[in-house]
């Protein structure tokens, strides 16, 4: 029986495993803290089947000036980290332009477009299936005229067969009075779905891994390097372990993982922020990206989330207290009759690559490490495929899209 390591142990790293064995590996996870303590616990919950506008897009550029300079910017910058991050982000703003917008539709659509489904089969027989459930991503306006900035935005999703409903904002107050006069216009997302509970549904799906005959090694992994070409060796605090082939998916830490390799990675991390409320007064029935805020607002199990926002301040440095302050205030505005038991702070990291595509596939000519990361907001999204994926170019199985547009040496040239 082959034996693969699979370092990262995040929704993308868990999911490879499972799929893998499932065909008859033995498979090993190795993470530094344990399943789903990262990006995979902490993101807003949403399966965004139609998330197919990146970040750098005309409208960042055309709003910079604002997101730069003013308090209710949700992007935020660490002034003393912008040196050393200038190259990123100047190659990633330079992407703020329709032609690689539509390249960035075609190529991640299919990764994501069936998402739901993906998860479903992911899940079956897990334990893990009653965290997930169908249900529609509502972006809400508060103007006409904001739509209407948006069309091209939605244009490019009809035209990539992703459905979606416009509805009157006080038509839809009378399904959810939660967000009663706050938008003129909802556009409602079809064939979504949603996580009740991201972090325990991944560490569910690795307690199935486990269960059916996994293992999984918390450790810091200090070295990767080929034995001979049958074997790889991963070294560990306290161990070397040997494997015929590894799978990197650890998010936004990757580029530390794989330095010594000297592929052109130009990698960051977009930190994002949520804030729960522990036992509401009261729920929204479906979650809602408020578009002018960019941040979204899902109802979760005995909890509503608010997550979101974008920041550029890298990995080192800790949690910081103005996007948080950003939330906790806007959702003060916003619901002020909103009461809870307690709220909860969280920081993430986001693996956010300069084109916003994930690197996945082979890593060496020898075909013994492969690269699945660098999905930036859509880890738990892609996460179910990515991992069938790997799982197939492992196997030999045929791929049912195009692998060369998410190839890891892409930034060579």
């Amino acid at each position: 029986m082959k034996t693969i390591i699979v370092i990262g142990a995040g929704i993308v790293g868990v999911s490879t495993a499972i799929w893998l064995q499932r065909s008859g590996f033995k498979v090993i996870i190795i993470d530094q803290k344990g399943p789903a303590t990262g990006a995979s616990h902490g993101n807003a919950g949403i399966l965004a089947a139609s998330s197919i506008i990146p970040v750098p897009n005309p409208s960042l550029i055309k709003k910079l000036p604002f997101y730069l300079l003013s308090k209710d910017s949700p992007v935020f910058f660490k002034m003393s980290y912008l040196p050393q991050m200038f190259p990123f982000l100047m190659s990633y703003l330079s992407k703020s332009n329709l032609r690689e917008v539509n390249k960035y539709a075609e190529r991640m659509t299919p990764l994501i477009f069936d998402t739901v489904c993906q998860h479903e089969s992911l899940a079956k027989g897990t334990g893990a299936e009653k965290f997930i459930s169908y249900q529609d991503y509502c972006f809400g306006y508060e103007t006409e005229e904001n739509f209407q900035n948006d069309k091209k935005v939605w244009k490019l999703r009809q035209k990539h067969g992703l459905p979606f409903e416009v509805v009157n904002g006080n038509e839809f107050s009378n399904f959810d009075p939660f967000y009663k006069d706050l938008f003129d216009v909802i556009v409602k997302c079809k064939n979504h779905g949603k996580i009740n509970d991201p972090g325990l549904y991944v560490k569910t799906l690795c307690d199935h891994f486990l269960s059916q005959g996994g293992e999984l090694i918390i450790s810091k992994v200090n070295d990767i390097s080929s034995k001979n070409l049958n074997d790889v060796i991963v070294k560990i605090e306290s161990d070397s372990l040997i494997a015929n082939k590894i799978v990197v998916a650890t998010g936004a830490w990757s580029k530390k993982i794989l330095k010594k390799f000297k592929i052109k990675m130009p990698l960051e991390s977009e930190r994002g922020y949520h804030v729960e409320y522990v036992e509401p007064n009261f729920y929204p029935k479906v979650p809602m990206m408020l578009t002018s805020k960019k941040f979204v607002i899902t109802p979760m199990d005995g909890r509503i989330r608010v997550a979101g926002l974008v920041e550029f301040a890298g990995l080192k440095t800790l949690i910081r207290k103005p996007p948080l302050n950003l939330l906790k205030n806007k959702i003060k505005d916003l619901f002020p009759n909103l009461k809870c038991k307690e709220k909860i702070e969280w920081l993430g990291h986001r693996p956010a690559l300069v084109d916003s595509l994930p690197m996945l596939g082979y890593l060496d000519k020898n075909k013994q490490i492969l690269v699945a990361f660098g999905h930036q907001h859509l880890g738990l999204t892609a996460g179910a495929k990515t991992g069938r994926i790997v799982s197939d170019l492992i196997i030999g199985n045929d791929i049912k899209l195009k692998i060369s547009n998410y190839r890891p040496n892409r930034f060579m040239n």
